[in-house]
């Protein structure tokens, strides 16, 4: 006893026994905060570090649509009758997804304003009106809207405000669409007062009136987003955030051929505008164009364009761009019409090696749980067909993993064509009176003559000729005032500048359409040029209304064509687009003409083969490479490419570390991955109800391949050592183990 007593009460054992505790509860606290940093960090969203890869839908969290994108755009701010909108950011930030928010900008679930609800006033007037009187509907009770001050301070407090205060940093207002036949509204009229100065003029009525009705759409919804953005970058600055604000919307190709109206390429150089997404798909790529008299679909070459118009749109200005592509599309068809066109338009996207961020797709819901007819010939509706979501999902699997690349499409480079905003201005849904182009065709004859000869051209935005990378490997520049016109001077003197240090400008164009002669800047004040292109001319010496010939300046040239660009395309001749050629190779030099088109981006091959172009034979590509359009992903040593197909390879020769074991291919994302001397595993994690395949590098032949999937199959292809992997896919996660 007394022993004890003097062992507990000794002041140096007291001592030690206060530092060991403090040392344990010190330890223990570190633990602690290790174990915080660890889940917390593994419950990070899978787009902390990266916002590579997204996708828009309404709904919740499914296990039916977990795509394993680094991002969601959770659609409006409303709550359904399920889930209000906190319950449905919510679901998906738990499944390790960054959150951001769309919604639309000129239609949308808003009726609260339009019945009075938020201000006790109707605002049925505000919405978009043909010249008969009808609104223009998106849905039931839910018009296109022309964008009030009014209407745009109801949206930021209804539809902005609440985004940012749930956290949410990243903003997507899409579609800013005004129709080209909706010019009639009251409160259409009163914006055209209040801008121009003058009493409303029917559009139907002239050039003039039409060229003047579409600039003033164009330019309400240029303020429309400059309000939302700028009040949404404020407001986020308020509360600590760095809100980013984006529009997700059509190419201007398309929306001039659907005669739509938008602000397009002037927002890339807004100042609240971070960035695009490029809405392309088989529903904008199908429209009908003509070559060689012709109309019909020419959906990869058509999407080559759109997407070309989209990324010279942000490049000189560096502003973020997303490309999107849709395994399906608005009108009902059948499953392989859609499996065809998505790989169309897929490898067009593709062929921009400098854009490597992507929409993969848009409603996952309709995709994966949407009944659509199973032939053409067939009124049979069923689900995705199992092997079409495989593919699928081996596709934009790929894209979480496409590099950027400073690689160049085959064929003869520096061929660019010049577009503008003002392409939407001439765009009428009644007959103009001295002005004709159907289908597009005067941008569609001199793009599509060169891109049918495997030229990858580029697109030079008019609103963009002040940014020094607009002229960047430039040599030919292609133009026309047949379909659009410029809307300021300073865009001329950028051009002749161009010239002068050496550029090769072709003119193409009568000059003689009705739209010339529009109330515009060439026309007033200190200007008085019968025709725009007479100033540029002017500038460049050349005098006014110069005829066909070559022209100098300075180191420069300048070809005038007076022909009008549709005439190369809707004419059943063949040779029609003769002189065009003629002068494309008289400025450029040897032009190489082929049927194809081949990209390499990292392991990544992409080709595409046209048709109505200069030999109907296919392309062949030899190598070791897995063939990514079929669900199979097939080793195959040589891939035929036929005209009218497109092919996308991952080049097995190409992989940088051959001795380390990594998944070069799969209908999923992995994750957890770890690696030792002898076993390679890892998480696959994909939408439920479809089916998982994988194409694996090992360094050996495995010994044990295990899963906890039912059933597993897998192959070895010795010689390439590629294991080849299957099994059912689990969002909750495959895990897979591989010995050797």
């Amino acid at each position: 006893m007394p022993t004890r007593n003097n062992r507990s009460t000794s002041p140096r054992r007291n001592e030690k026994s206060l530092e060991l505790r403090a040392m344990r509860k010190k330890l223990s606290l570190i633990h602690s905060l290790l174990v915080v940093i660890l889940v917390s960090a593994a419950s990070l969203p899978m787009a902390a570090q990266r916002e590579k890869t997204t996708f828009q839908t309404s709904g919740q969290w499914k296990p039916a649509t977990d795509v394993r994108a680094d991002a969601v755009m959770v659609y409006g701010v409303n709550d359904n009758r399920r889930y209000s909108f906190s319950e449905r950011v919510k679901s998906w930030r738990e499944r390790g997804y960054t959150t951001h928010f769309m919604t639309g900008i000129a239609w949308g679930q808003y009726q609260d304003y339009f019945t009075g609800q938020w201000d006790g006033r109707l605002h049925l007037d505000e919405g978009q009106k043909t010249m008969h009187g009808d609104t223009i509907w998106h849905g039931r009770m839910v018009p296109y809207i022309v964008p009030t001050m009014n209407y745009l301070a109801y949206f930021k407090e209804k539809h902005i405000k609440p985004v940012i205060d749930e956290g949410i940093d990243a903003i997507f207002l899409e579609e800013p669409e005004f129709w080209a036949r909706g010019g009639y509204s009251e409160a259409f009229q009163r914006e055209w007062q209040e801008y121009y100065g003058f009493p409303w003029r029917p559009q139907h009525e002239s050039a003039e009136n039409t060229y003047l009705s579409n600039k003033l759409k164009y330019h309400l919804y240029y303020r429309a987003l400059d309000e939302a953005f700028t009040y949404a970058k404020a407001y986020g600055k308020e509360k600590g955030m760095n809100v980013r604000c984006y529009v997700p919307t059509h190419s201007l190709l398309n929306y001039a051929q659907w005669q739509i109206v938008s602000p397009e390429a002037s927002l890339a150089s807004l100042a609240s505008c971070d960035g695009y997404i490029a809405q392309v798909w088989t529903g904008t790529s199908r429209e009908p164009n003509y070559f060689n008299g012709v109309a019909r679909e020419r959906v990869f070459e058509t999407a080559y364009l759109e997407y070309g118009c989209m990324e010279s749109m942000t490049r000189p200005t560096g502003r973020k761009m997303f490309f999107l592509t849709d395994p399906i599309e608005d009108r009902a068809k059948d499953w392989e019409d859609y499996r065809r066109n998505y790989q169309a338009t897929f490898t067009a996207q593709l062929l921009y090696p400098q854009i490597a961020d992507y929409e993969i797709m848009p409603w996952p819901d309709r995709i994966y749980e949407g009944l659509y007819r199973v032939s053409r010939d067939s009124e049979e509706r069923a689900h995705i067909p199992r092997f079409y979501s495989t593919q699928m999902q081996v596709m934009v699997n790929a894209l979480g993993e496409m590099p950027l690349s400073t690689n160049k499409v085959s064929g003869s480079q520096g061929i660019s064509v010049l577009m503008a905003n003002s392409l939407m201005f001439q765009r009428s849904p009644t007959p103009v009176e001295g002005y004709d182009d159907p289908q597009l065709s005067n941008f569609y004859g001199l793009a599509l003559p060169l891109v049918k000869r495997g030229i990858p051209i580029s697109i030079t935005h008019l609103e963009n000729t002040g940014y020094s990378d607009t002229w960047k490997d430039v040599s030919v520049l292609l133009m026309s005032y047949s379909n659009l016109k410029p809307s300021r001077p300073k865009a001329h003197e950028d051009i002749a500048r161009w010239v002068h240090e050496g550029g090769h400008l072709i003119y193409c164009g009568r000059d003689d359409d009705a739209f010339q002669h529009v109330m515009e800047w060439w026309n007033q004040g200190e200007y008085h040029f019968s025709a725009p292109s007479d100033h540029l001319f002017t500038l460049m010496q050349m005098g006014e209304q110069p005829t066909d010939d070559v022209y100098q300046y300075g180191k420069g040239t300048i070809r005038v064509i007076r022909q009008d660009p549709k005439e190369f395309v809707i004419n059943h001749n063949a040779r029609a687009d003769a002189p065009l050629l003629a002068a494309v190779e008289q400025a450029y030099g040897q032009l190489e003409y082929k049927n194809s088109f081949v990209l390499e981006r990292g392991c990544y091959v992409l080709s595409a083969v046209v048709d109505e172009g200069v030999t109907d034979e296919p392309l062949t590509l030899r190598g070791t490479y897995i063939d990514l359009f079929d669900p199979t992903l097939p080793l195959v040593k040589e891939k035929i490419v036929h005209p009218g197909e497109q092919a996308f390879l991952f080049d097995v020769a190409k992989v940088a570390n051959r001795r380390q074991p990594q998944v070069m291919a799969a209908a999923s994302r992995q994750t957890d991955e770890v690696r030792t001397k002898h076993s390679y595993s890892f998480v696959a994690k994909s939408p439920a109800n479809t089916d998982n395949v994988m194409a694996i590098l090992l360094p050996k032949k495995p010994r044990n391949v295990t899963t906890d999937a039912t059933p597993c199959q897998f192959s070895w292809a010795a010689k390439e050592h590629v294991l080849h992997l299957q099994f059912e896919n689990s969002p909750e996660g495959v895990k897979v183990l591989i010995e050797w």
